[in-house]
């Protein structure tokens, strides 16, 4: 994947993101329209779908002020093309066009919250992962496991991390030192992508000493901008296998 410092091969979309969690805007120019509206940048901030965290929205505003919304983005016939995906009835713009890319940074920050509280609940919760989607305001994580385990304490253990204030890094491995590690893997049925020549491990606490795990997605740059979080629901799902349900706030006090 071209980084912000590497032009990118023709069709392909330098991400911006994944160098910056916290860039909301940036400049770019339309290299392609897809058939079904679809719009190629040379270069974004907009996170595509992957990993269980949904696409940005936003908008792109056009030379003359006018705007193209965007209702989320994905990659393209390749992981490294972006693709966003403009809302019902916006205007097409043209091949070579410049543009401002604007993402919904409130929503954005709200999914990169939610995405470091997936990544704490693993920590206190070391069972392999089934499955994880990240919501604006719930998430849920799947373990494999049979264990009879109480929500309350996991969310104080979760918030315990939240309340230490870890660091939290990004730090990049080829994918050669990810395929001789495969016990960094957390996840049991989504192995991370290989074939861009990097990977990058989002780390947890000094040298994390937390946690360390392969993840492509948008993430703070502390555990204390997570925020007040909470266990809301454990599900049973099979005979080996829990669904741990994260959402935002306090825990409601029983009746």
């Amino acid at each position: 994947m071209p980084d912000a410092m590497t032009p990118p091969q023709a069709g392909q979309t330098v991400a911006l993101f994944r160098d910056d969690f916290y860039l909301s805007t940036c400049e770019g120019r339309v290299t392609d329209v897809l058939h079904d509206g679809g719009i190629v940048l040379d270069r974004t901030c907009f996170y595509a779908t992957s990993g269980g965290q949904p696409g940005d929205s936003g908008f792109l505003e056009r030379a003359d002020g006018s705007r193209i919304e965007i209702a989320t983005t994905r990659t393209g016939a390749t992981k490294d093309i972006i693709v966003h995906v403009p809302a019902a009835d916006q205007p097409r713009p043209a091949a070579g066009e410049e543009i401002v890319a604007h993402i919904d940074w409130p929503r954005r920050y709200k999914l990169m919250r939610m995405h470091t509280a997936c990544h704490l609940l693993s920590v206190v919760c070391p069972y392999p992962i089934t499955g994880a989607a990240v919501g604006e305001d719930e998430s849920r994580v799947d373990f494999d496991m049979s264990e009879t385990i109480d929500k309350d304490d996991v969310s104080e253990k979760m918030m315990a991390l939240v309340r230490e204030n870890h660091p939290i890094t990004l730090r990049w491995i080829s994918d050669e030192e990810l395929l001789a590690n495969p016990d960094i893997v957390k996840s049991k049925n989504v192995r991370p992508p290989v074939g861009l020549g990097r990977v990058s491990l989002v780390c947890i606490g000094e040298d994390a000493a937390i946690d360390s795990q392969p993840c492509g997605g948008t993430h703070v740059s502390e555990t204390q901008e997570v925020g007040e979080i909470h266990i809301a629901k454990i599900e049973k799902k099979g005979k080996e296998n829990r669904r741990f349900r994260i959402r935002f706030g306090s825990p409601e006090p029983v009746a």
